[in-house]
């Protein structure tokens, strides 16, 4: 290139190359400032807001199918109340006192325990406060906003609930928000049609006629569309059919119209309380079990023994052990479960499930070793103050990188072929309150969960060598899963040195828990998958 310098004399420049390394310098710095931006936009798209799911501090009512007689609309409307129908509904006022003397009762054939008394009178009132307020944390585990009553305003012109009427099978209620919003007409008819149950009156008001007392179809008439109204506030439903758990669609008709409402037939749900005392923070001896599947790994079940005991020396340990020679586990606080030779991975862990009466499980692989902030308190606390069912760990290895095996679960229906379910990496969100915890579907295999949530799923005894993944697909819907990464339990090393023997266990384990993945055997998970749960296929991303 030609350029003129300030003498006025011409000099030829010399094209300015650059030197190979400092291309490389610019080719790195640009790479890591697209990396650096490309970091910070998925983290702000990934992350989101926290969402409190911890307890509220509001009562919910006990009882939301006991549907008393509603306010009139019309005060001045007489009506007569059928006491025979009247005593058959659903109240919220059960009482432990023998309604009468009869001859069994003199005769001891027939009595009532008053469970209070098992307590003794200094007692009773502590416990009482503490089962409600476990009872309260139930409630909202288990209840939904699906449940609540709700009314569809007469649009068609018939006013009736489109959801959150249930009664208790064989038993008696009334239908709330019966109604016709009709205009001016010589005679008022509706009509109800059940399938599962019959229908009466807890009264009966002037100018209405009624047809069907007793019958799966009732049909009420008047001249008085404020008569007829009234009526419909005193209309009984009783189930005929036991079925413990399903429903009955009722037809709600008039002239020219007609709506259809479900009843559920139901028992309630039973809670499952944990009595267990409070002290100053968590007794986590009195609130966890740890569980523990093994199979001849003798050394490293007793070296997370001994981990487990410089943190925990009086926390209850339950082991489950199919090793073809089983060596004793004894010590203070340890269970330890014989089963046949080679029953299997997920068999031994519903045993050793089965047999904590705790509130809460820790479960472990026998090849963990507790550390310092191995912190039970802290997973305790999360289960105790939140909705969640389970939360797991962050299990660090040798290297000191933790692993948190987070994962997100859907079903995409697939029609007559089976559904296909799609696995993700990632969470859903963090949990307010938490910082390193977040809400996610599978978690990795050191966690604490609710006792009575996992015997409720269980694990698929199929399941014979390696599985994990399989228990979160059987809950799916069932569990509210979280996961902390501050909580952390290592894992022995499994580097072999070259020199190191290899004791006969050892090949033992490395054949049963590797060698069988082979022909039919190593289709047992795709062969469950397919068929229980009824899957055609699995997206990983």
């Amino acid at each position: 290139m030609l350029w003129r310098n300030n003498s006025g004399k011409t000099e030829v420049q010399q094209p300015n190359r650059m030197r190979p390394c400092k291309k490389i310098v610019c080719y790195l710095s640009l790479m890591a400032l697209i990396i650096g931006i490309y970091i910070l936009v998925s983290n702000h798209l990934h992350h989101g807001p926290s969402v409190d799911i911890q307890y509220r501090s509001q009562n919910i009512p006990y009882d939301q199918t006991g549907y008393g007689v509603w306010e009139p609309v019309v005060q001045h409307i007489y009506y007569t109340r059928k006491e025979t129908v009247v005593r058959q509904l659903t109240r919220n006022d059960c009482t432990c006192e023998q309604e009468e003397v009869t001859l069994k009762t003199l005769l001891n054939l027939d009595s009532v325990s008053d469970l209070e008394f098992a307590f003794k009178v200094g007692e009773r009132q502590e416990v009482k406060e503490r089962r409600e307020k476990e009872y309260q944390h139930f409630l909202q585990r288990t209840k939904s906003p699906a449940d609540a009553l709700l009314i569809a305003k007469a649009n068609s012109p018939l006013q009736y609930p489109i959801q959150g009427v249930e009664v208790r099978p064989m038993k008696t209620i009334l239908i709330p928000g019966l109604s016709l919003q009709a205009k001016s007409q010589r005679l008022f008819v509706v009509n109800l049609t059940a399938s599962l149950g019959t229908f009466d009156v807890a009264a009966e008001v002037d100018d209405v006629t009624i047809e069907g007392v007793g019958q799966m179809h009732l049909s009420l008439s008047s001249s008085q569309v404020d008569n007829l109204n009234r009526q419909l506030q005193f209309v009984t439903y009783t189930n005929t059919v036991f079925n413990p758990n399903s429903a009955d669609t009722v037809l709600f008709k008039t002239s020219g119209h007609q709506a259809s409402f479900t009843i559920k037939i139901r028992h309630p749900m039973m809670p499952k309380l944990y009595n267990a005392k409070s002290k100053a923070g968590y007794n986590i001896s009195a609130l966890v079990t740890i569980a523990t599947k093994t199979f001849l790994r003798y050394d490293k079940l007793r070296e997370l023994i001994s981990s487990i005991r410089k943190f925990y020396p009086n926390v209850t340990i339950v082991i489950a052990d199919d090793s073809e020679k089983p060596q004793k586990i004894e010590g203070p606080f340890i269970e330890h479960y014989i089963m046949p030779f080679r029953k299997g991975w997920f068999a031994g862990r519903n045993l050793a499930v089965s047999q904590v009466k705790t509130k809460y499980l820790l479960w472990v692989d026998d090849d963990f070793i507790f550390a310092s902030d191995t912190k039970l308190e802290k997973m305790v606390e999360i289960l105790e103050k939140t909705t969640l069912d389970m939360v797991g760990g962050s299990v660090r290895e040798v290297t000191k990188y933790s692993a948190t095996f987070q994962h997100k679960l859907s079903v995409e229906q697939g029609g007559k072929e089976g559904d296909c379910l799609k696995i993700q990496k990632g969470y859903y969100h963090k949990v307010e309150g938490f910082p390193n915890c977040v809400v996610t579907d599978a978690i990795i295999n050191f966690f604490m969960a609710r006792t009575e949530k996992m015997q409720l799923v269980g694990f698929d005894p199929h399941i014979t060598r390696q599985g994990h993944l399989e228990f979160f697909i059987d809950g799916l819907g069932m569990l509210h899963v979280g996961s902390c990464s501050d909580i952390k339990v290592d894992h022995a090393s499994k580097i072999v040195m070259p020199w190191t023997k290899q004791t006969k266990n050892d090949k033992m384990y490395k054949e049963s828990r590797y060698g069988w993945n082979t022909g039919e055997d190593g289709l047992i998970q795709e062969k469950q998958l397919y068929f229980k749960n009824r899957l055609k296929c699995i997206k990983s991303s």
